[in-house]
């Protein structure tokens, strides 16, 4: 590794990372200071790492592979701990897992901690799960393995219980001043004229009053999370380093939590401004000069049209990644409702966007499906926004006559009508109502289901991310209503421990396991070998002249792939205008005409060019 690698990245971005910083915050003083971490950090990177970076620079495209598949899963619920997680290694590389993201583990209070999302300690894993040791440790074997490690890193807030928040506590004006305190109502009512709530049911109004510093202050999310104060360099400083400090114990992606919230300004939305933007900027930079094998990724739950600014501009480059929870919602939608029209009309609009916007697409997460629709399309198509929710809502809990999924709702609001869905894929498929009434037919449709909504999600632009567990199909954990500390939250019917037993069925011919497992797989395979799933590849989608069939067409290296997805249970004719020539099924094995053909129940076909 050439000693002037920092030197040489830094100089090509230190006029911009100084402009930046200078329109910002006109501090020249913390300047330095900044300056001074990035190669305190760089210093402190391992030899290991910095050839990772070396590698990394000459294949930026590299997480685009079409060999990479994602997993998430939450550290204790898969193997108890950090080296738990390490000694199961092998699991995930049979699965063909090379990007796992591990959900929150630094140090958080206990019980409440959103999850994990307030933070106590960002420089620190959380003691119930290991040591900052057994961290370094893990990603220096997955390394070994082809695999890279995401953690959340919680940009927006820190726990009240904090050292920061602590000492604001304590009457430190130095650290009251990292948040955005206001010793009466006077400027927080403004506040709340223009600021939406995340949660108006469950944690009402975006500031709380704190009586150790007779204050309020201000917490978008939960009352014990206080929202960072990013108008602050001292904030911006400290989460820099603490940045780093994780790239440096072999963290290769950060998925940057309420991404759009970062700055506050009073008579808007506190959503999307600018800033938020400049200090994204600011970030890549630094990773860019300290650790560029590193990716940033965003959570940014928006429209489609307001995603491009975060991914920033080819030249000036913001994230490398952002979750697809659109996509999500859209196709659980399409396959309550038999009709994919919405989902293609969505996938359209992010096909749209330029090249460098590029997508993690999952069917679940940790999280609930919140059924955020294009409303004004739904309407053009004949749909009540509000109906079509509850009918979703309704169909996913079991409610819905002919419903084939258990799930349940989540943050519902009888004055709105609106809520959420929570449920592991399995259950929400109809695998978990077929066994539960020993109905071989209906598991076999759910099945079919499962495997059908991943194979879709699989073949659009961007990189598969599964759910720890739909691999082998697990079901819904109903028993979280028995547990106090989990019953509050009904996310907790999909946040279940790993079933090792079942996995173990995973080559035992005709289990649930086996078929979903070796399924996976085949996708999984057919992705990781074709070149219209490389980097670069064009993808849009394709009429099919049915709007119970999603058609997407790839290409790439000369040759054409188009992924056909039957969403309903009906058998279903498809004509694609312009498709000429013999493919092959790579599913089936068999050869086909694509032109015009005909799909089972939720049959999905990925036809190449012979």
């Amino acid at each position: 590794m050439p000693k002037n690698a920092f030197e040489r990245r830094f100089a090509a971005r230190r006029a911009e990372l100084e402009a930046l910083y200078m329109a910002l915050y006109g501090d020249a003083e913390r300047l330095c200071e900044l300056e001074a971490t990035l190669r305190a950090a760089y210093a402190a990177r391992s030899t290991a790492l910095k050839r990772l970076d070396a590698r990394r620079e000459q294949t930026p495209d590299w997480f685009l592979a079409g060999s990479m598949l994602g997993m998430t899963m939450y550290t204790d619920l898969f193997a108890g701990s950090l080296r738990g997680v390490e000694q199961r290694l092998g699991y995930l590389a049979e699965q063909g897992v090379t990007y796992l993201h591990l959900m929150p583990l630094l140090k958080m209070p206990h019980p409440e901690n959103d999850g994990g999302y307030a933070v106590e300690d960002f420089g620190t894993v959380d003691p119930a799960l290991g040591t900052n040791a057994d961290l370094a440790r893990l990603t220096a074997a997955m390394r070994r393995r082809g695999m890279s490690l995401c953690l959340d890193f919680v940009l927006n807030h820190t726990a009240d219980t904090h050292e920061w928040a602590r000492r604001a506590k304590a009457g430190e004006a130095e650290y009251q001043a990292y948040y955005h305190c206001f010793a009466d109502r006077t400027v927080p009512d403004e506040y709340e004229k223009t600021v939406p709530q995340v949660f108006p049911n469950t944690a009402p109004g975006n500031f709380t009053w704190v009586p150790e510093m007779g204050a309020w202050v201000l917490t978008s999310f939960h009352p014990y999370q206080w929202d960072l104060n990013y108008r602050n360099p001292a904030v911006f400083g400290a989460m820099v380093s603490a940045m780093l400090a994780l790239a440096n114990l072999g963290v290769e992606v950060l998925r940057i939590d309420a991404t759009p919230y970062l700055w506050k300004e009073l008579g808007t939305t506190c959503r999307n401004l600018p800033q938020v933007h400049t200090v994204m900027r600011m970030l890549r930079l630094a990773t860019d000069i300290v650790c560029p094998a590193v990716l940033l990724k965003g959570e940014v739950v928006m429209a489609p049209r307001e995603l491009a600014a975060y991914f920033g501009t080819p030249d000036k480059p913001e994230c490398h990644l952002l979750y697809n929870s659109s996509t999500m919602c859209t196709q659980w939608s399409a396959l309550a409702s038999g009709d994919v029209r919405q989902l293609k009309h969505q996938l359209d609009a992010l096909n749209a966007l330029p090249p460098h916007c590029r997508f993690v697409n999952y069917l679940r997460c940790h999280d609930d499906i919140g059924w955020g629709l294009d409303e004004a399309y739904g309407q053009s198509l004949g749909q009540d926004a509000l109906l079509h929710k509850k009918y979703l809502y309704t169909f996913y809990k079991g409610d819905f006559p002919g419903s084939w999924a258990k799930g349940e709702l989540y943050n519902y609001d009888p004055a709105t009508g609106d809520a959420r869905t929570c449920g592991t894929t399995a259950s929400l498929c109809g695998i978990e109502k077929g066994l539960a009434e020993q109905d071989e037919a209906q598991v076999t449709l759910g099945i079919r289901r499962d495997l059908m909504m991943h194979a879709a999600m699989m073949t659009m632009a961007g990189f598969p991310m599964l759910s720890s567990g739909d691999e082998i199909g697990q079901l819904n954990g109903w028993a979280y209503h028995d547990d106090p500390a989990l019953a509050g939250d009904s996310r907790n019917l999909h946040r279940t421990p790993f079933d090792w037993q079942k996995a173990a069925l995973r080559a035992q011919p005709g289990t649930v396991q086996e078929r979903l497992w070796n399924g996976l797989r085949r996708l999984e395979s057919i992705r990781a070998a074709e070149p219209c799933f490389a980097p670069g590849a064009w993808v849009t989608t394709w009429d099919t002249h049915n709007n119970g069939v999603l058609a997407i067409l790839r290409k790439a290296g000369g040759q054409t792939l188009i992924g056909l997805f039957n969403f309903t249970g009906s058998g279903q004719e498809v004509w694609l205008d312009a498709v000429e020539g013999d493919y092959t099924d790579l599913v089936s094995g068999e050869r086909t005409a694509c032109a015009h053909r005909t799909l089972a129940p939720y049959q999905y076909a990925l036809c190449r060019t012979v």
